[in-house]
């Protein structure tokens, strides 16, 4: 599944790009903020475990985190990119289930940590926050619907495309060479992203290496020609 993260709301409204923290006013947003205590986590540090039990919601200050699923075949799919403002853990908090998916850091990461009894009560005395997340949970689900709508008939080297693109319109930093994507992410990470094998996207990203598309190396991945992700995302022809 593509990055539900990445998806456009696409109807004039707030839509799932716009951080939890961003939708509340100031006063709820100060209150929830002093709830919590700050931690500081590595990159490529588990901040919450998929199937554990709910302790606690964390919101993002700083830094990138990526949200993914294991399934029992072994395939883990990336769900979604969280950064500053989100909130993560929250569903299981609602639920008191266990947690549904995994939240890594992808670089280092500030955030606070609310208990999630806490954060109930939050909830229950700022009703306007509370509608806020339900806005934020069902533009996230109308995302990913709309997503995985579109993505149905697309093959891997046009899921990828239309990817790099978005990665490169959030995270995007221009450098000499070309658009470098500041959100590292691995080959399997991309392969997650758009429902497909390591193996089949590190064939996609050699041949648009081949071709001048792209660059790669150990931490970055640049971009060098856009115009040929476009023309490969409308299922059109690239030219050499």
């Amino acid at each position: 599944m593509i990055l539900e993260h990445l998806a456009d709301g696409g109807d004039g409204g707030l839509d799932d790009r716009v951080p939890f923290l961003a939708r509340l006013e100031d006063v709820d947003g100060a209150a929830l903020r002093a709830l919590g205590h700050e931690l500081v986590y590595p990159p490529r540090t588990a901040l919450l475990h998929q199937h554990e039990p709910t302790a606690h919601v964390m919101l993002l200050l700083h830094g990138w985190t990526k949200v993914t699923a294991a399934y029992s075949n072994g395939y883990q799919a990336l769900l979604a990119l969280r950064g500053p403002g989100d909130i993560v853990g929250e569903s299981a908090a609602l639920t008191r289930r266990p947690r549904s998916a995994s939240v890594t850091s992808l670089e280092r990461v500030r955030a606070l940590v609310i208990e999630h009894e806490t954060f109930r009560a939050f909830l229950a005395r700022c009703p306007d926050a509370a509608l806020q997340l339900l806005a934020l949970t069902a533009d996230r689900q109308r995302a990913g619907d709309r997503r995985r709508l579109e993505f149905a008939a697309l093959s891997v080297r046009e899921r990828l495309a239309v990817l790099l693109l978005e990665l490169a319109q959030l995270h995007g930093r221009r450098t000499a060479e070309g658009l470098e994507v500041a959100v590292p992410l691995t080959k399997q990470e991309l392969a997650g992203a758009v429902g497909a094998s390591r193996e089949m996207v590190q064939r996609q990203l050699k041949d648009l290496r081949d071709r001048g598309v792209v660059s790669t190396g150990r931490r970055a991945l640049v971009i060098v020609r856009p115009d040929v992700l476009h023309r490969i995302a409308r299922s059109q022809p690239p030219t050499p």
